[in-house]
């Protein structure tokens, strides 16, 4: 994976109200720690740092330049999104140096088709390998080509490539291929989902006509009083 080169500058506001200040302006807060070194809090420009998570995913390594002369090399540890609003509220970076490994998590895609009539599980989309930190993998593929129901992929049947190692168990189960429900097994379950959706839909009108009654009572509560 490519290097990123993007600007930075350092942040001397801290707490939710310099944070919220901080994304005002367009940019997001942040903080480089590692190799020993004190935290540095520094600000992002949201745009480019989107784009390039958006290109190059969570692993995307920064080439970061600081306004106050700084430069180095960083991964994203930890990434925190609003989740309505979609845009990165704040972002812990891991100081790196190139040749220096690194243990990471990276996304596995699945890719073919199992055998007909099957349905599969992604029992983890990631996986924990370690590389070295300017040529982490964007992702990794697991084949799922032609699999039967009862088989599993597991994280020591992905292919890693070259001077990537698994960091993961090798046993740990990746995907899984089932069998396809029946259409006379999907029959059978309707008479049990439809008389779970009545009996939900029946709790909410006992609980609606329950909060209706309360302010009706309350109501010839105060009547009776004034009266």
């Amino acid at each position: 994976m490519s290097e990123v080169k993007i600007s930075a500058e350092p942040r001397t506001e801290f707490g939710k109200g310099g944070a919220r200040r901080t994304r005002r302006a367009g940019k997001v807060p942040a903080v480089l720690y590692g190799h020993g070194e004190k935290p540095k809090h520094i600000a992002l420009p949201a745009r480019e740092f989107a784009a390039a998570i958006r290109k190059g995913g969570a692993n995307q390594l920064f080439a970061i330049e600081v306004s106050d002369g700084t430069q180095v090399l960083a991964l994203p540890k930890a990434i925190q999104r609003d989740p309505i609003r979609d845009t990165f509220e704040h972002v812990d970076l891991l100081l790196v140096r190139r040749g220096e490994k690194v243990t990471v998590e990276v996304p596995v895609q699945l890719t073919g088709e199992a055998a007909r009539d099957t349905l599969i599980v992604h029992d983890h989309d990631t996986l924990s390998v370690t590389a070295d930190a300017t040529k982490v993998p964007d992702h990794l593929e697991a084949s799922i080509a032609g699999l039967e129901a009862g088989t599993q992929v597991t994280a020591g049947d992905v292919e890693l490539p070259a001077g990537v190692e698994l960091a993961a168990d090798p046993e740990q189960t990746v995907a899984s291929v089932t069998a396809a429900p029946t259409a006379e097994q999907l029959e059978a379950t309707l008479p049990e989902v439809e008389e779970a959706t009545e009996e939900a839909e029946a709790e909410v009108g006992e609980e609606t006509a329950e909060g209706a009654e309360a302010p009706a009572a309350e109501e010839n509560a105060e009547a009776k009083t004034e009266a």
